[in-house]
């Protein structure tokens, strides 16, 4: 029997939208790293199976996918989807980056089960998923993940904004750009650089030159 309970999730593997980073005139509305908003899954559900670690949707074990939710399952059944890379507590915008490949993010809501129910305590968190089979969209020019990394391209929305788009075109949106490289400062890019894109992490900045 499992215990379901309510967890908020974000960036869905498939109905993601291809979101980009700020450029160089503003910053883009949105996270820490710059990229704007995506579709949001509305549930995912916990349970008490056995063969699990004691961290709900910790780091090695893997999840299934559905259009409306999210379950934890074994690696090696066939429901398995995603796995787990990176596992944080607390908000996105107060903790760690994912790793720069990840497919999409889980928003995690703390859940306090009742004792006579039982279960596990869930502590609000997240983790950074990738897909166990492609395609990527977190892969360099994959055209979407929760980052911007270099090999990525994107296109520009106006007032400053771009968005990620696939370098192939297959996500619909021809790109415009592409980011060559990430550093320190925009000092540092190449004198090619034709736009700043906000990447985050120890190299913060992403020279983008056009495609």
């Amino acid at each position: 029997m499992r215990a379901k309970w309510s967890v908020g999730v974000v960036c869905s593997l498939l109905a993601a939208l291809l979101t980009g980073c700020q450029g160089p005139a503003s910053g883009a509305d949105g996270e820490e790293d710059g990229r704007l908003g995506g579709t949001t899954v509305s549930t995912a559900t916990a349970t008490r199976d056995p063969g699990y670690g004691a961290v709900f949707l910790g780091a090695g074990e893997c999840s299934s996918f559905g259009t409306t939710s999210f379950t934890e399952v074994a690696c090696a059944g066939e429901r398995a989807s995603a796995r787990v890379v990176a596992r944080h507590d607390g908000r996105v915008g107060d903790g760690p980056l994912c790793p720069p490949t990840t497919d999409f993010v889980l928003h995690i809501s703390a859940q306090h089960p009742s004792p006579d129910k039982g279960g596990r305590k869930i502590a609000q968190g997240y983790a950074c998923m990738r897909g166990l089979q492609p395609p990527h969209p977190g892969d360099p020019g994959g055209g979407g993940g929760p980052r911007t990394i270099v090999g990525d391209c994107v296109r520009g929305l106006g007032d400053g904004k771009v968005r990620e788009t696939a370098c192939d075109g297959t996500g619909g949106q021809k790109p415009q750009y592409e980011v060559t490289k990430a550093v320190r400062s925009r000092a540092d890019c190449p004198s090619s650089t034709a736009l700043y894109v906000q990447l985050g992490g120890a190299d913060p900045v992403g020279c983008a030159r056009p495609v």
